[in-house]
């Protein structure tokens, strides 16, 4: 890069920055940082517009609207009550009460939305005035529903992974599957900090099995989505795409008419808002592709790359580690999603060098992004919750701050297990993760 490339750079990035904390939004940053710097270079701006489209003309992102619409249906049908009692049914007994029931609560609708943003307005909504209620801190509440809501970065469906694999051309199934382990690592990890380090919350008798039955009962037809979207997608009957069609399909046709009829004339309005929200994503993808292909004309990528091949050599854990540090800076700044897009070059370089398995850095970077979602100055699931609960951003912020000891175990485990990540897609998947059937014909070969 050269010393003018370099500048142009960092004029990209500080107009980002600075449009960004005057409370511009990250798309429109975003692309008044590609404009102004395409000024000094001699792309035109016609080429810039090619590329804002090029970035979500993908098929497999078309999957993004169909999984927001699933988690957007089952919230205004006001469905994820069920869900909700089966949790406390659960757990609502340990100490923690109603904390653990967050927790549980959010690993069950997790498998149904796909959003961190979407976990956060359906916990706050239901769970954020009964642990008031209770005498629990709102810091406490705000912290915990912010890192609960982090699980749906993680496990399928998704949406950090969708827009993960189709712009890293690396295997969606894969990653859903690899991200399994991890999100249940920061479930069960969240539940073991409420139990020895949260409030004792009310204990509540023990469900009978009765009661556990009946709420299981009541929750097993919205319980039956994650099934669609994984067991579809793994079977290979769907594609993640058509997963999540089947699963509107579902719950227009079974689920709502059973559980909740009269919501049916409301059903415009809710796709309508899946709508508005889908344009979010896409819009900061689109800007975000831009963004990245002016960082990669102006060689960008290949230097950074440089940098950290020059710390870590072709050693593994050492790339991986450079990448999780980078990635939990620019996490603090940026939204998951341009990250992705952004740096993608840079992480597809640096795969190859140390020969790290595709899914396998994708799950560690998602769980990275899924974390930054909770730590400053962003932080926007945790900004998210401390509005909806009615705390100071700061309040929760200090409450959070010893809940992240949890995703630091995750992500260690992640770095330095490889099998957290990839013991499911080898067993369930393996040609997601590059194995190949033995030329014996019994059994699969994996790199």
């Amino acid at each position: 890069m050269t010393a003018a490339n370099g500048l142009i750079v960092g004029l990209m990035a500080a107009l980002f920055l600075t449009f960004g904390y005057l409370g511009v939004p990250v798309a429109f940053s975003l692309i008044a940082g590609v404009v102004i710097g395409t000024l000094f270079t001699p792309v035109s701006l016609p080429s810039i517009i090619t590329q804002l489209f090029n970035g979500i003309d993908s098929e497999a992102l078309m999957a993004i609207p169909f999984f927001l619409l699933v988690g957007e249906l089952m919230t205004s049908a006001n469905v994820v009550v069920r869900i909700a009692n089966l949790s406390q049914a659960l757990v609502g007994h340990i100490r923690g009460g109603l904390a653990q029931v967050v927790t549980v609560f959010s690993m069950f609708f997790s498998g149904m939305s796909g959003s961190s943003s979407a976990d956060v307005a359906v916990l706050s909504r239901t769970m954020a005035r009964p642990m008031a209620q209770e005498g629990y801190e709102p810091a406490f509440v705000a912290a915990l529903i912010a890192a609960a809501a982090t699980i749906a970065n993680l496990v399928p469906p998704s949406i950090m992974a969708v827009v993960y694999g189709a712009i890293g051309n690396v295997s969606i199934a894969g990653l859903f599957l690899g991200g399994i382990v991890p999100g249940l690592m920061v479930g069960f990890g969240l539940m073991i900090y409420c139990y020895f380090f949260g409030p004792p919350g009310h204990r509540r008798p023990r469900s009978s099995f009765g009661q556990l039955g009946e709420a299981t009962k009541a929750a097993g037809l919205p319980l039956v989505i994650p099934v669609i979207l994984l067991g579809g997608i793994l079977s290979g009957w769907f594609t993640p795409t058509e997963a999540g069609v089947i699963a509107i399909v579902y719950i227009l046709v079974v689920v709502i008419p059973i559980l909740n009829r009269g919501h049916l004339k409301k059903l415009p309005r809710d796709f309508c808002h899946a709508g508005l929200i889908y344009s979010l994503p896409l819009i900061t993808i689109g800007a975000a592709s831009a963004f990245g292909w002016m960082l990669a004309y102006l060689r960008g990528p290949i230097v950074v790359s440089g940098w950290i091949s020059g710390f870590a050599g072709n050693n593994p854990y050492k790339i991986m580690f450079a990448l999780v540090a980078l990635f939990t800076i620019v996490g603090d700044f940026i939204e998951p999603v341009p990250c992705i897009v952004i740096f993608m070059p840079i992480v597809a370089s640096l795969t190859d060098t140390g020969g790290i398995n595709s899914v396998h850095m994708g799950v560690v970077l998602i769980v990275t992004l899924a974390f930054g979602l909770i730590t400053p100055p962003y932080g926007l699931a945790l900004l998210m919750a401390s509005k909806f609960v009615g705390v100071r951003f700061s309040q929760a912020l200090a409450a959070s701050l010893s809940i992240y000891i949890v995703f630091f175990v995750t992500i260690a485990a992640c770095i330095f297990v490889p099998d957290v990540v990839l013991y499911l897609p080898r067993h369930l998947f393996p040609e997601s993760i590059g194995c190949f059937k033995s030329p014996a014909g019994t059994g699969y070969i994996c790199p």
